[in-house]
């Protein structure tokens, strides 16, 4: 069955039955638009409400990810700060962890390899060179448990709005490079949460086929913006975007925005998840990116470069 042009995927469930169900998914389709058919590539982002409790919050990664592997994922995205939310900022510094050393690189590797799958690590809070400050680290392990990418978050978020009140760079020491990495189904381009709001980040990313977005977004920023932005950079890069998000009451009293997604090239929803712990699967289609691409040149027409 041939996809109306830049129709919402065939896959694309009714809203309502989203909302309603603790694993969130579009099933798997064979249907491809022009050019030779390439298998799609089934992704998960692992919505998460972390607590202050490491141990906790690890098993109950495990068994989403274990969840996701069982639907047929074969890369899955944790969101950020999915090991540990204290209560105050500078609990984290208590569970960093020295670089390739420590449980939660363990766990992540060990999953990856378990149940053998891409595994991107949301973020964790590993040793920075002042003793005050955690660098903010997305690590990613291939399915044999090999770290095949880091990046450090580079853009710190900073809020202040009536009681509301974050400023990361108190207890986190900015990144400096942009990194991605190559996947079966192509580049990989990753950013965490606040990263979003950057679109020269995306650019220096180069050509990818889907960009990662592990977040803990505001439920004030979160409302205002989160949808936008996220829409917005998967139109302007034509390419997927997966944003794996915290998302409900935590322990420490923060409400998170939640609403977890994967985006299309064209700007549409294939999967999303408004609050609590889950699942939000879908599939990349090579021939969806090229077919955005071949109508609507942007990509190419780029000048400032």
């Amino acid at each position: 069955m041939r996809r109306p042009r830049f129709a919402p995927p065939l896959c694309r469930e009714p809203f309502d039955t989203l909302m309603s169900e603790t694993h969130v998914s579009s099933s798997p389709s064979a249907a491809a638009s022009g050019g030779s058919f390439i298998s799609p590539f089934r992704v998960a982002a692992l919505q998460m409400v972390s607590t202050p409790d490491r141990e906790r919050n690890l098993a109950d990664a495990e068994r989403l990810i274990a969840e996701a592997a069982a639907d047929g994922a074969q890369l899955v995205l944790l969101p950020e700060y999915f090991c540990f939310m204290g209560f105050k900022d500078t609990d984290k510094l208590a569970v960093r962890e020295p670089y390739q050393d420590g449980p939660i690189q363990r766990f992540l590797a060990d999953a990856a390899r378990r149940h053998k799958l891409w595994v991107i690590g949301g973020t964790l809070p590993l040793t920075a060179p002042e003793a005050s400050r955690v660098l903010n680290t997305t690590l990613v392990f291939d399915p044999h448990g090999n770290e095949a990418a880091r990046y450090d978050k580079i853009h710190l978020f900073n809020f202040e709005k009536g009681e509301e009140s974050f400023d990361e760079a108190r207890t986190i020491r900015p990144g400096t490079e942009v990194r991605g990495f190559e996947a079966p189904f192509g580049r990989v381009g990753l950013s965490v949460c606040y990263d979003l709001r950057f679109p020269e980040l995306y650019r220096r990313m180069g050509d990818c086929a889907l960009i990662v977005v592990p977040s803990a977004f505001t439920y004030t920023t979160g409302r205002a913006h989160w949808e936008l932005l996220l829409r917005t950079r998967a139109i302007e890069n034509q390419c997927y975007v997966l944003a794996a998000a915290q998302g409900g009451k935590h322990e420490n009293g923060r409400r998170t925005w939640g609403h977890s997604m994967l985006i299309d090239p064209w700007g549409e929803i294939v999967a999303v998840r408004d609050e609590g712990a889950g699942v939000v699967a879908g599939n990349l289609e090579r021939a969806r990116i090229d077919e955005v691409r071949q109508s609507l040149p942007a990509w190419r027409h780029r000048v400032l470069t």
